[in-house]
């Protein structure tokens, strides 16, 4: 991963750094016409796993989960800025049990301009938002 940076100013640059982390092509996949990227948090808290859980998942089927709901999500915008949706996912954390049950979580899907006016879509946590800034 690349080094850390406190603020991008682009989205181009937190594409860069890894504040974002661009799916835009597993997205195409979902049927996106535009560019997708997740912040950095969305990825830790939905996608991402830790190969020795006990219960194994895969990155990529993961990430098609919360493409399928945020794609649900676009379709039912409206206009609005911030669209939430839910999926339910298994979390990332040992438990006492080998069987870990899915749990309800929310993410939000903003549709805005990218570095040079393009549609783009991001995929963030909840409390991310008002402090979004690309």
């Amino acid at each position: 991963m690349p080094g850390k940076a406190t603020h991008a100013h682009t989205r181009g640059q937190a594409l860069e750094v890894g504040q974002l982390i661009d799916v835009t092509a597993t997205a195409q996949d979902a049927r996106f016409r535009h560019s997708v990227a997740l912040t950095r948090a969305a990825w830790t808290y939905a996608v991402a796993w830790d190969d020795s859980h006990p219960e194994p998942q895969a990155d990529d089927a993961r990430l098609w989960d919360v493409l399928y709901m945020a794609g649900l999500a676009a379709r039912n915008a409206a206009g609005e800025q911030l669209s939430m949706f839910d999926l339910y996912r298994v979390p990332n954390a040992r438990r006492p049990s080998f069987w870990c049950e899915a749990e309800k979580v929310t993410l939000g899907l903003t549709i805005g301009p990218g570095d040079r006016g393009e549609p783009v879509f991001t995929v963030m946590c909840i409390e991310e938002y008002k402090n979004f800034p690309y």
